[in-house]
C-alpha cells in the first residue's frame, strides 16, 4: 500500500488508538470474501473517511467496528464505552418530537429523568436545532432530521461516532451546510469519527484522513493524510486537488475489477 500525503507528513500515532483493526477479514457463509486482511488504526479525535466504490465493504467494516457483526478473521479493538452509529436514514420515532427522540437516547444511557429535557435541548442546540425541539419528524426537512439523528447519536456519549453515508440522500446545498455543522460539532466534542461515503468530494472535504478500499475483496489500497483541515469548503482548491488524486486511484480500482 502506498500513502499519499497532502501539505506535509502527518505526525506518527503516539497514543493508544481509539479503534484498532488488525488483520480483519469477513465472509458471509459460503460466499466470496467481502473484506480481506484489513489493518487500520484510528487515533482519538481523528476524522477518518472510508471511501470506495459500491460493494467494496465499507458498510460491512463499519458494522464490524460497531459490534453489529463479527469478523471471520482478525480482531477489532474499540473503547469499552462502545460506539454510536448514525445511518443514512435518520430512523427517528415519528410519533416523538425532536426533543423526545434525543431524550430516548438519554434514557437508554441511564441519564436521570430530571436531566432529560435540559440535556436534550443542549444537544439540539449543539446542532443548531433547539428552535425545532417540539416538532415531529414529518414537520422537519431531510437535513433537519439528520441533525436530530446526529444529536441523538451524541446523546449516547460514546467516544467513537460511526457514520454510514448519513448525507447521501440530501441535496448538494443541504449536504454542504451539514458538512459545516458536522465539522463544528467534531471540533467541539473531540469525538473520533469514522465516516463512510462513496462521494470523493465529500471525503476530501471532511476527512483528516481518507482511506480508499478496493473491491472484490475489500482491501486498503491507498490513504491520504491532510495536515491542515480548518477552513476547507467543498469548492476549496485543496479539496479539488485531493479529489483528483483520489479519483485517479478509484478509477484504477474500478478498471481492475472490470477485467
Amino acid at each position: 500500500m502506498t500513502t499519499a500525503r497532502i501539505d506535509s507528513p502527518a505526525p506518527a500515532l503516539t497514543t493508544v488508538p481509539a479503534v484498532r483493526i488488525d488483520g480483519v477479514s469477513k465472509r458471509f457463509g459460503a460466499g466470496p470474501v467481502v473484506l480481506d486482511d484489513i489493518t487500520l488504526d484510528f487515533a482519538p479525535g481523528e476524522f477518518v473517511c472510508l471511501l470506495g466504490a459500491s460493494g467494496c465493504g465499507k458498510s460491512t467494516l463499519l458494522n464490524l467496528i460497531a459490534g453489529l457483526d463479527r469478523p471471520t478473521a482478525g480482531r477489532i479493538e474499540t473503547p469499552a464505552e462502545g460506539s454510536a452509529v448514525m445511518f443514512q436514514e435518520s430512523a427517528l420515532m415519528p410519533w416523538l418530537t425532536a426533543r423526545r427522540n434525543v431524550e430516548l437516547a438519554l434514557r437508554l444511557r441511564g441519564v436521570p429523568r430530571a436531566r432529560h429535557r435540559d440535556e436534550a435541548l443542549a444537544l439540539l442546540d449543539t446542532v443548531n436545532l433547539a428552535d425545532a425541539a417540539d416538532k415531529r419528524p414529518h414537520e422537519l426537512s431531510g437535513g433537519m432530521r439528520q441533525r436530530v439523528a446526529l444529536a441523538r447519536a451524541l446523546a449516547q456519549d460514546r467516544p467513537v461516532l460511526l457514520m454510514d453515508e448519513p448525507f447521501a440522500a440530501l441535496d448538494a446545498i443541504t449536504r454542504d451546510l451539514l458538512h459545516e455543522e458536522l465539522e463544528r460539532v467534531w471540533r467541539a466534542t473531540g469525538r473520533t469519527i469514522v465516516f463512510v461515503t462513496h462521494n470523493v468530494r465529500e471525503a476530501a472535504r471532511l476527512g483528516e484522513r481518507v482511506v480508499l478500499l478496493g473491491s472484490r475483496p475489500g482491501r486498503v489500497v491507498n490513504e491520504w493524510r491532510i495536515e491542515r483541515t480548518e477552513g476547507r469548503r467543498i469548492e476549496s482548491p485543496e479539496v479539488a486537488a485531493l479529489s483528483v488524486a483520489i479519483t485517479d486511484e478509484l478509477r484504477k480500482e474500478i478498471r481492475r475489477n472490470a477485467r
